[in-house]
């Protein structure tokens, strides 16, 4: 797994989001952007840490951030999550692991005891021209937002 880091360009995606619109990292020019890779859609990690984002939105908007989210959820699975919890940023249907890839998140897990194939629940910090500038590996899910906002 070969993970970006920090100075690292992102490579340009498209992908769909939750309602078929497809979305590109070149939409994004010249603006800050939060890529937040969570594991699935709707399971409690992922929706605290979805949640914490939603309820930190105005602060990250304010200071500067567009937000992604991106699983391997279909669009109808990434549609739902959305809709149950009002999300107010897209996220992507990765079914082909485009992103997920591009940006190294998928890799050997492990979960009590078990060793399987998954996706890391990484947050990628991205400057306006596409460059990797933080990458937060150890995402605290009910406290999301803080770790962004403190760089």
């Amino acid at each position: 797994m070969n993970t970006l880091k920090a100075g690292d360009a992102v490579p340009n995606f498209t992908v769909n989001d939750q309602d078929g619109n497809p979305i590109s990292l070149s939409d994004y020019k010249g603006k800050k952007l939060v890529v937040f890779f969570y594991p699935k859609a709707s399971t409690p990690g992922c929706t605290a840490e979805a949640c914490n984002l939603r309820d930190n939105y105005t602060e990250l908007q304010k200071q500067g951030y567009s937000i992604l989210g991106v699983s391997a959820d279909s669009e109808k699975r990434q549609y739902n999550f959305r809709n149950k919890y009002e999300f107010p940023f897209p996220l992507l249907a990765d079914e082909e692991k485009e992103v997920i890839n591009a940006f190294g998140v998928w890799g050997n897990k492990k979960f009590m005891g078990k060793e399987y194939d998954g996706i890391h629940r990484k947050t990628f910090l991205v400057d306006g021209n596409g460059v990797v500038e933080r990458v937060i590996d150890k995402v605290k899910t009910k406290d999301h937002a803080a770790q962004i906002l403190e760089a």
